[in-house]
């Protein structure tokens, strides 16, 4: 199972992953580990990433960035509306009202969702994942808000400082309305955003050049951090709202915190590191990669989250950002109800239930309670129609149990409705008061310094909550025997996209994703014309010179001329197959020719291995007579002298032929034929004179009698020393050669 965090930032990505035991940030196939956000749409093909930043400027208005602070705003949204006119490609509505991108993709006008265009740079970050994992990614964790709490805190806010500044200049000095060319304004952004980086290391001067950028004009500015910093205070005051919120939220005193670190490009900025330095009364630190961190915590939390992982020592308790409540028509009073179900900062993924008494279906509308916290200024969250609701029998409301719901990615929805459907009655004394109840699976999870992830889980309830709605108190309740009737629930959801829209979504994405494949694979097979062409126009006077006459060199180098210029004329833009043929048949010329150079210098090698074949088996058949080679059958040694001299013939004629042949013609004798000799002379030989020597058995031993001692006759009546006399069958051969001591008196 593969765990991996997405850093979905606002001008650029990155992807860590979990693995090893430990977290790490993954390359590109550009290796490079920060991902652009930008997507490019062209006539063939869309480009994600480094390779659509790169068309920024020639394709300027069909090059999308900065698309990530549209989401779920309306059209007529003012943000969007303030924001459309410094945009270098253009925005439109979409049927539901939101917010759509417009470009020119497969030479037609299109108009895609900010969710599709995200959706197509999230599919470039799993490709990328997947390509360091070598599986496939299903789940994962992705950041989505700004590390600074605030929307307006980023990069970004800096870069429009100095491009509002350079315009107005350029405008008064050079006479020039850079907005008028949206080519011009891009090439400003980007040399903005390279003198912000400059201005965070250097407190000097420093110019700003840009030649031919707009009506032939080169253009010049200079500035410095100081100037820089007056004109961004407006900007740099927001700093100290956030960080007050957070202290506020977290009822945390400045004492209280340990250190502080600081991530996010921005942070780099040397008064923005000032100022919460100043705030918090510390030294700041920086003990993390400032870009990487976001991406490397969302692989933790998705590794706290995944069974596959274990984190130890690590507890992370996700909440509620903005407090949401419930409305709706009251049954008993005939206006509006309202009750908050998650107060900000409540803890999740949580579910609650509420007890409604209705005779009708009902509608809960969900909202944000708070409409200055939020960023947009839509409040609604959507309407959830709760379907099938029937009195009881005797005409009584029924009793509507209603759950709702704040799960794992902080999205909140009515999950389920039920009826309870009264079966049975008995007289019981009983408060009657609807109730809420909460019971959530919380996760707890911890990591350790050791970098080895644990995982455990444990379930806690919360107690049980009650609250009246819309129900007189009653002062006894029927002991009921029920059962439950699950209901539908009709949700409309502000910009969620429906289901046939999702599916619709996910189809397109994956014929642009086959169309991309496609284009890239004609793109190859016309690399591959173009790198051919240039490479043997090289070769045919250089290595391969001596290799062709002067009439096929002329011819080949005139059609290789000839399709250099077919690859820019109307070569251009043919079909893969178009570019395969054509190879094939530049080929078919020059590869005769590469492959005598090929062979020219393979064989040498080839007929020194058979040369060297050829020696050791002459070496052993002269020692054949020698002690170890006689047990070689004499026949067999015959056949093996006979192949070897077979061979060296062979080979001294096939190399004095090749040796007066021309290198422009056919190669006498091709390494394949040599290769082949030699293994043929091995299968031969080898078997004959490796054959191992037969292993020769000692003789065996006799047993002997034993004889007289000094002069004696001995018999074998004649007895011997018991104690010191040796077995001759016991001792085998050392016993048999040993004579037995006697008895002397």
């Amino acid at each position: 199972m593969s765990v991996v965090g997405f850093d979905l930032g606002f001008q650029s990505c990155y992807v860590a992953v979990a693995r090893a035991g430990g977290i790490e940030t993954v390359a590109n196939e550009y290796s490079d580990r920060c991902t652009p956000s930008f997507v490019s749409f062209g006539p063939r093909n869309r480009s994600i990433g480094a390779a659509a930043k790169s068309q920024v400027v020639t394709n300027c208005q069909n090059t999308v960035q900065g698309f990530k602070r549209f989401h779920g705003r309306a059209f007529t949204d003012p943000y969007i509306q303030s924001v459309k006119s410094n945009l270098v490609y253009d925005l439109a509505q979409m049927p539901s009202g939101s917010t759509g991108i417009k470009v020119m993709y497969m030479e037609e006008e299109k108009v895609f969702s900010i969710e599709q265009v995200t959706g197509m740079l999230l599919t470039k970050l799993k490709e990328t994942a997947e390509s360091a994992l070598k599986k496939p990614v299903a789940d994962c964790v992705i950041s989505i808000l700004a590390t600074a709490f605030d929307s307006e805190l980023g990069g970004k806010g800096f870069d429009d400082i100095l491009v509002n500044h350079f315009c107005e200049e350029f405008g008064k000095k050079y006479k020039l309305d850079v907005r008028s060319k949206p080519r011009a304004l891009v090439r400003l952004y980007q040399e903005c955003e390279k003198l912000k980086k400059l201005m965070s290391a250097n407190s000097s001067d420093l110019p700003l050049n840009i030649e031919c950028f707009m009506n032939d004009i080169d253009v010049s500015g200079k500035l410095n951090r100081g100037q820089f910093e007056e004109m961004c205070a407006g900007l740099l005051a927001k700093v100290e709202g956030p960080l007050r919120s957070v202290m506020e939220q977290t009822k945390l005193k400045k004492e209280d915190i340990y250190a502080v670190e600081i991530v996010g490009g921005a942070s780099r900025i040397p008064s923005l590191k000032e100022r919460i330095s100043k705030f918090f009364g510390k030294e700041l630190s920086t003990t993390l990669n400032a870009d990487e961190a976001v991406a490397r915590g969302c692989a933790l939390q998705c590794a706290i989250l995944s069974p596959a992982f274990k984190v130890r020592e690590f507890s992370i308790t996700d909440v509620v950002p903005y407090s949401i409540s419930l409305k709706w028509n009251s049954a008993a009073e005939e206006g509006v109800s309202d009750c908050e179900v998650f107060p900000k900062n409540h803890a999740a993924p949580f579910s609650k239930v509420l007890t409604f008494f209705r005779k009708e279906p009902f509608t809960l509308e969900a909202y944000y309670s708070n409409s200055k916290e939020l960023p947009y200024p839509n409040c609604s969250l959507g309407q959830f129609l709760i379907k099938n609701v029937v009195p009881q029998a005797s005409g009584e409301s029924a009793k509507v149990k209603v759950k709702v719901r704040v799960n794992v990615h902080g999205v909140f929805s009515v999950s389920n409705a039920s009826l309870v459907e009264v079966l049975k009655t008995a007289e019981e004394e009983e408060p009657m008061e609807t109730d809420q109840t909460a019971k959530e699976e919380e996760e707890v999870c911890t990591v350790c310094t050791n970098s080895h992830l644990s995982f455990f889980k444990t379930t806690t309830d919360d107690a049980k909550q009650e609250k009246k709605n819309d129900q007189p108190p009653q002062a006894k309740k029927p002991k009921v025997k029920t059962k439950t009737v699950e209901l539908p629930i009709e949700n409309n959801l502000h910009w969620q996209l429906s289901t046939d829209v999702l599916n619709m979504c996910v189809e397109n994405e994956g014929k642009m994703i086959m169309q991309d494949k496609l284009e890239k694979e004609r793109n190859d097979a016309k690399n591959n014309v173009e790198e051919y062409v240039y490479e043997m126009r090289d070769k045919l006077h250089g290595v391969l010179e001596k290799f062709v006459n002067e009439a096929d060199r002329d011819t080949f180098s005139l059609k290789l001329e000839d399709t250099e210029n077919w690859l820019y004329e109307d070569g251009e833009d043919q079909h893969k197959q178009v570019y395969v043929d054509k190879l094939a048949e530049l080929k078919k010329m020059g590869q005769p020719i590469h492959e005598r150079y090929m062979e020219a210098e393979e064989r040498p090698k080839a007929f020194e291995e058979l040369g060297r074949q050829i020696q050791l088996y002459m070496k052993i058949i002269e020692a054949y007579k020698e002690e170890q080679y006689t047990h070689l059958d004499e026949l067999e040694v015959t056949r093996v002298d006979k192949q070897v001299n077979d061979a060296m013939a062979w080979m001294n004629s096939k190399m004095n032929q090749q040796n007066s042949q021309d290198l422009t013609l056919e190669p006498v004798v091709k390494v394949g034929e040599i290769q082949a000799k030699t293994k043929e002379l091995y299968s031969t030989c080898n078997p004959v004179v490796s054959k191992p020597k037969p292993k020769v058995e000692p003789p065996k031993e006799e047993k002997t009698e034993n004889g007289p001692v000094n002069g004696q006759e001995g018999t074998e009546s004649q007895p011997c020393n018991p104690d010191k006399a040796t077995s001759a069958g016991t001792e085998k051969g050392t016993a048999e050669n040993k004579l037995p001591e006697m008895d002397i008196d």
